[in-house]
């Protein structure tokens, strides 16, 4: 497959046109102009006006079954226990409402949401979930702890040895109040073993705690609807590696764009910084290899996207998922947008397993029924929200 007149994202602020040719799950080559011979005249070959090209997404934090949920409060919490009293004595029927949704319906439609927004890996917090063959990639590979409050026996849980190779992921910091910053101490404390931490959140956090964690997920969106602050990224950033999450429509909204614009305008990092969180430094983290960058011999996780802005890298922060053209997982088409039908109609073997939905009007062509899975969700809740319409 050849790409052609791509502007690859670039921190270092480089804006050269790219033509891409990707075999089988890699990137084969990357070429300005004519430089890339055509090796099988047979391969497919689109061609974009005005695009750019970045590493599919990585949303290190989501619970993939709780997506059907509006985000539920009401006033600013001292922390998530408040909070979570707080929705289940105020909001306990539409919760109910929702959880009769069968779990793997809610999960699937969860890996939609994030496929629609340009993420080819996902990190799914919680109990396993069963997913089967997904459009992309959804990591369960961890060691999944809620939190200090809501886990029992949280020493073994800890220092588990048949676990010792497992980061632990674990909601941390998750307030504003002293007993939240207390517990981050408390699972200092109780990590005898020194296991890998990744904390969620870190709202709480400060730079001593944050040197005894491998790493931490900002969910910023999240963090401002229910605490109305985030972590101070600007200084724990010189601590430990800062990689971006969504969290769940329980506490974020759906479009990961809007929150990563969110993350911008705190002026806590820079546009490198916060581009490096949603692909160099969690494909690090979580260990993908060969992920993450768009280079020669990395996996084919490919966003192609309209071009809004001179600089590729100031148009990244400017998308909408109205906006993404092409997704790629491993070399292969997931998503496309409607404009580039006629030329995928001929030489996508597998076109009739992709269903159109309607973003701000733009069609999106999806691998799979999202359409049918919309309707099947809406029988159990007629309630449901879609960000797309379908014909």
């Amino acid at each position: 497959m050849y790409l052609h007149n791509l502007h690859v994202v670039d921190v270092n602020g480089s804006n050269e046109v790219r033509t891409i040719r990707i075999v089988e799950n890699r990137i084969n080559a990357i070429g300005t102009g004519d430089s890339l011979p055509f090796y099988e005249k047979e391969e497919l070959s689109l061609s974009f006006e005005h695009a750019i090209v970045f590493p599919g997404l990585i949303n290190s934090h989501d619970h993939l079954d709780f997506n059907l949920f509006p985000a539920l409060g009401h006033k600013t919490y001292s922390n998530y226990i408040e909070w979570g009293a707080t929705i289940h004595r105020e909001y306990g029927g539409e919760i109910k409402a929702i959880l009769r949704v069968p779990k793997p319906l809610r999960t699937q439609w969860g890996i939609y949401k994030n496929l629609l927004n340009g993420v080819t890996t996902v990190l799914n917090h919680g109990n396993k979930l069963s997913v089967g063959i997904t459009p992309i990639a959804v990591n369960q590979s961890e060691y999944s702890l809620h939190s200090m409050r809501l886990e029992k026996n949280m020493i073994f849980k800890i220092n588990n040895p048949f676990n010792i190779k497992r980061k632990i992921v674990i909601h941390i910091g998750e307030g504003i109040d002293k007993d939240t910053f207390d517990e981050i101490n408390r699972l200092i404390h109780l990590n005898v073993l020194r296991k890998a931490l990744v904390g969620v959140h870190g709202i709480a956090m400060n730079e001593d705690q944050a040197a005894f964690f491998k790493a931490l997920v900002w969910c910023p969106d999240s963090n401002y609807f229910l605490f109305g602050q985030t972590a101070k990224i600007n200084k724990l950033k010189d601590k430990l590696p800062v990689i971006f999450g969504t969290d769940s429509t329980l506490t974020g909204k759906w479009n990961i764009w809007e929150q990563i614009r969110i993350a911008r305008q705190t002026n806590m990092v820079t546009e490198a910084e916060l581009f490096n969180m949603l692909t160099m430094v969690p494909a690090d983290i979580w260990q993908l290899p060969f992920c993450g960058k768009v280079a020669e011999g990395y996996q084919a996780d490919l966003v192609v996207a309209k071009m809004k802005n001179k600089e590729a890298l100031a148009s990244f922060f400017t998308i909408d998922p109205a906006d993404i053209l092409l997704v790629l997982h491993k070399g292969n088409i997931r998503l496309f947008d409607g404009k580039l039908y006629q030329a995928l109609s001929n030489r996508l073997p597998d076109i009739s397993r992709f269903n159109p939905v309607y973003i701000d009007g733009q069609a999106k062509y999806i691998l799979g029924d999202l359409p049918g899975l919309s309707r099947i969700i809406r029988d159990y809740y007629t309630d449901a929200f879609f960000p797309f319409t379908v014909e």
